[in-house]
């Protein structure tokens, strides 16, 4: 029996349960509930004995997880959180190279002794911190602020996974003092920065970042747009450094050394820990070394190879040394994913290489072992898919339906890149004219990632997005449905498995999730949806079958691209018909550029303002590369639609700052008209007014996000608004919506939604 296994499955369920849920003065009470229910199940009583070794095991994991996560808070968490809000005289050391940041000031990992207590925190100091490298003593004065509470004050976990308590801000003079050699323990970080130089040497500029990724897992200099490839296509495990990536290493050494061999299993060793130092020991790439490890040991110890306990081990190693990185979303996806091959992967792979063995047969030798390798690919994805879906699906609301195509297509050359990007990046770091010659083989791999990945990303159904309540029950009922055949595949081990059925239901049920979520969109005259881009503007309206966006920008930089391009897609849109820009300013427009990457979009008006402004070079620069056609407008215009609607733009109409000389956009269909404003003022408004009469509306965008100094009185005397939407981000920095705006709304009688408390708002005209 696994012992372990199942005692790590307990002890990482209790961990998970006190990480998430806010039980923790409950922890200590739990692990001795735990602890007596473990005793019973000790007493000698009749059943199934190898089901109560399994629940003993289980039993004995919580009571340990349970006792453990409240000792780890109070000997270890307590303490740094003792410190928020308080400056101190503090001494650290760096842990690793000083990342810049915004304003001159860069931020880095170190070591802290703050009033007696050692703690790893994230530390911020200016310009001059730039200097530092691991292994510096430095003394200064810092602010500290619990890292498990952003800057609205809202419980997190991404630093606390990390191991990370504190976030201190360094100020006045800085005393650095650094030793004569390197400590042991920042080697790692030097080695890492060498491999990082030789690779930048080695590859050419264009290649170079997508390289430097496969190797090392940075992806500090990998464009947005390719990022966001990465995820529509299930392929960013590919740069997020893991099993994959030690399996290539060991197939290189093997092929150098020779399989099998001893010296071939004690070469691996050493190397894998070194490559685990350097990668920056993630929990993924720590996750699949120990496994190699273990795995690589069994056989020179006589013992048998288990995949199920070399996963535990690091589990249980990872969540000991700090029970928050349970909420790591890399933890969880990489142990999700191996655990979805053991369990499931080998399973469809024996039943598919049994069914393909005739098939295999008649294509010979090489076309046998291609059909296999194709097979094993598929089962793999698969398997992975399996326990990690859920997983996107919650931490990044995405499924990628391409990944089993995506995979298949490109780890081949996942495979040729890294390995001679590995060599490459090594030898550059000796002599970079050898590390040159040694990237030439590895171009052409990386040349092709470039061009396939991207492509496969603008397939329409590459990924969903589970906004859609359609899709949020299609995974409903497939891992339902999934959960039903384990059952009965338990209770009927002799049978054959005979998974068409299960395919072909999960096939058609996905299809009607994706017609009805096609038919609900498309249904009436007019639809408005004001897609939640933080705080931003993106407002999609369908008038028949025209689409048109207006604006699309918001608090990161590309992410509005990708919000609206998701929204397009999963109603099966490929492009639009018209993008409207109403100003110049990175909240309206600075994902313009990744959604022309994206979609298609057939004609691009924007105001005849601010030439030269860099977004607007920015942003025409695409436009015309993607094959857009750019209007610039000065004057009221009518664009084409079909049927009786009407689409409207009113040319800027103030002068002074980029919000008022912003096109404003008026949608009518029949009866119901919808106003967008952009970011006019309220003197730009009443232009607007004694511009031309404006019909009463159904439905206002609300200027400038509900700044205060928006939407006038005026304005809503006159047009009389029944909903009024605000597109805004929560706890933004400029308070919007201002109190007084939401007062006027509410005294105009209108319906008020807000993108930071309802998300994305969709309303449409019957």
């Amino acid at each position: 029996m696994r012992v372990l296994a199942w005692t790590t499955a307990g002890f990482a369920a209790a961990i998970l349960v006190g990480v998430y849920l806010p039980i923790q003065s409950l922890l200590f009470p739990l692990g001795a509930a735990c602890a007596g229910v473990w005793l019973l199940f000790l007493l000698p009583v009749g059943g199934r004995p190898r089901w109560r070794r399994k629940l003993i095991c289980c039993a004995l994991g919580l009571t340990l997880g349970f006792s453990w996560g409240g000792v780890y808070r109070q000997l270890f968490y307590a303490p740094a959180a003792a410190l928020d809000g308080k400056t101190v005289r503090m001494t650290a050391t760096v842990l690793e190279w000083p990342k810049a940041g915004n304003y001159g000031s860069c931020t880095m990992a170190v070591r802290a002794q703050v009033d007696g207590t050692s703690v790893k925190a994230l530390l911020t100091l200016d310009g001059e911190g730039l200097e530092l490298q691991p292994g510096d003593r430095i003394s200064t004065i810092g602010h500290c602020e619990r890292a498990d509470l952003n800057f609205a004050g809202e419980d997190v976990t991404y630093y606390l996974a990390k191991g990370i308590f504190l976030r201190i801000r360094g100020y006045g003079a800085l005393e650095t003092e650094r030793p004569e050699r390197v400590p042991l323990a920042r080697l790692p970080a030097f080695w890492a920065r060498g491999l990082k130089n030789g690779v930048m040497a080695a590859f050419p500029d264009q290649y170079a970042p997508l390289v430097l990724a496969l190797v090392t897992g940075n992806r500090d200099d990998l464009s947005a747009p390719y990022t966001s490839s990465l995820q529509r296509t299930g392929l960013s495990h590919t740069v997020a450094v893991s099993g994959m990536h030690l399996a290539f290493l060991a197939g290189l050494i093997s092929l150098l050394l020779g399989r099998g061999k001893r010296r071939t299993a004690l070469t691996i060793l050493p190397v894998t820990l070194i490559f685990m130092l350097v990668a920056g020991s993630t929990p993924s790439i720590v996750r699949a070394s120990v496994m190699i490890l273990l795995l690589e040991l069994a056989p020179l110890f006589g013992r048998e190879r288990d995949g199920l306990t070399a996963l535990s081990l690091p589990l249980l190693l990872m969540l000991v040394q700090n029970p928050f990185a349970a909420a790591h979303i890399g933890l969880q996806l990489s142990f999700a994913s191996v655990a979805g091959i053991l369990l499931c992967a080998e399973p469809l792979q024996r039943y598919w290489m049994e069914r393909s063995r005739p098939l295999r047969k008649r294509l010979g030798k090489t076309g046998g072992k291609l059909l296999s390798f194709l097979v094993s690919t598929c089962c793999a994805t698969v398997g992975a898919m399996v326990f990690t879906t859920p997983l996107s699906a919650l931490h990044f609301e995405k499924i990628s339906l391409i990944s089993p195509l995506s995979n298949l297509l490109t780890l081949w050359a996942v495979s040729g890149a890294f390995s001679f990007g590995l060599i490459a990046g090594v030898l550059g770091a000796l002599c970079p004219a050898a590390g040159r010659v040694a990237a030439l083989p590895g171009i052409p791999f990386v040349h092709y990632l470039q061009a396939v990945v991207p492509g496969l990303a603008k397939l329409p159904l590459a990924a969903v997005t589970t906004n859609s309540f359609y899709y949020r029950a299609w995974l409903v009922f497939a891992y339902g449905l999934l959960a039903g055949c384990f059952l009965l595949a338990w209770r009927h081990r002799d049978e054959p498995i005979r998974p068409a059925i299960p395919i072909t239901s999960v096939c058609a049920a996905f299809l009607a999730a994706l017609l009805l979520n096609l038919y609900t969109f498309r249904m009436g005259e007019i639809a408005l949806v004001v897609l939640d881009v933080g705080q931003g503007q993106s407002v999609l309206l369908r008038l028949g079958d025209q689409l048109a966006l207006l604006d699309c920008g918001g608090s990161r930089e590309d992410e509005a691209g990708n919000i609206a391009a998701d929204y397009l897609q999963d109603r099966g849109y490929g492009g639009l018909d018209y993008l409207i820009l109403s100003h110049y300013h990175g909240d309206h427009a600075n994902g313009i550029p990744q959604l022309l990457e994206r979609v298609q979009v057939n004609f691009l008006y924007a105001p005849d303002v601010e030439e030269g402004d860099p977004l607007r070079e920015e942003i025409f620069q695409k436009a015309q590369e993607c094959g857009t056609q750019v209007q610039l407008v000065s004057d009221d215009i009518a664009l084409p639609v079909q049927g009786e609607a009407v689409l409207t733009l009113f040319g800027p109409l103030g002068e002074g700052s980029t919000n008022e000389l912003g096109l404003t956009v008026l949608a009518s269909a029949g009866d119901f008209d919808v106003l967008v404003t952009g970011d006019m003022g309220s003197d730009v408004e009443q232009k607007l007014l004694a511009h031309t009469a404006l019909p009463d509306i159904e439905v206002l965008v609300a200027g400038h996000h509900g700044s205060e100094y928006s939407t006038s009185p005026e304005l809503l005397e006159a047009v009389r608004p029944e909903v009024i939407c605000i597109s805004v981000g929560a706890y933004n920095r400029y308070g919007h919506p201002s109190e007084s705006t939401l007062n006027r709304m509410e005294e105009a009688g209108a319906e008020i939604y807000r993108t930071d408390q309802n998300g994305t708002i969709a309303i449409q005209k019957y």
